[in-house]
């Protein structure tokens, strides 16, 4: 699956073309040079527009970053309530979690990637609230899956907020690993050993 096509899912339609061609742009720039290393000019002249396009769409270099993490946040997001649609059990809960981060990741390397390096810019930067939001409203929605009858009981004796650590953790730095290099083998391989790694990480309490 290439980058261009979460840009179509995200930005649809014949009018959001230019779009679509900066942010592409802007993330193979990000990508090979590092965010801070990007210009507005070396994106300008990989897309082939002008700087007053860019800044007409997006407002300025953070405004792109920020677009294209919340892109690649949106898209992880929709795999994951497909997989959880699914689940009916805790532990299908859990295994939907893992197998839907691993197989975004396996799928989308390049945007996987520019998440991981762009997460630190977002965080500290003009759309940190949107992002707190976000992750807020995902847990949100993590906590009201494990709250339906019968599934409760996994989490009552963690606090909210490191109940995503505890599931994606080994998933998270094993993708990191192998986004690096360090490793060879890709996450999808080994969904299922992180995925009961996260089900034991919960039954230890």
């Amino acid at each position: 699956m290439s980058a261009a096509d979460l840009l179509e899912r995200s930005f649809p339609g014949r009018r959001a073309e230019l779009k679509r061609s900066v942010l592409g742009a802007a993330l193979r720039c990000f990508n090979s040079n590092g965010i801070e290393a990007t210009t507005i000019e070396m994106i300008r002249h990989a897309c082939d527009t002008s700087v007053g396009a860019i800044y007409h769409h997006f407002g300025n270099k953070e405004g792109l970053v920020a677009a294209l993490f919340f892109a690649a946040m949106s898209d992880q997001a929709d795999l994951r309530q497909r997989y959880l649609e699914a689940a009916q059990t805790p532990r299908d809960i859990v295994n939907a979690l893992v197998f839907s981060y691993v197989d975004w990741v396996d799928s989308q390397p390049e945007w996987a990637r520019y998440q991981f390096n762009a997460r630190f810019a977002v965080s500290n930067g003009p759309h940190k609230q949107e992002l707190a939001d976000r992750n807020r409203l995902r847990n949100k929605q993590v906590q009201e899956w494990f709250s339906r009858p019968g599934v409760g009981e996994l989490l009552k004796h963690f606090p909210l907020e490191v109940v995503p650590s505890l599931i994606i953790g080994s998933a998270e730095s094993y993708c990191r690993a192998w986004l690096s290099g360090r490793v060879k083998q890709s996450p999808g391989t080994h969904r299922q050993i992180l995925a009961d790694a996260a089900w034991r990480s919960l039954q230890s309490a």
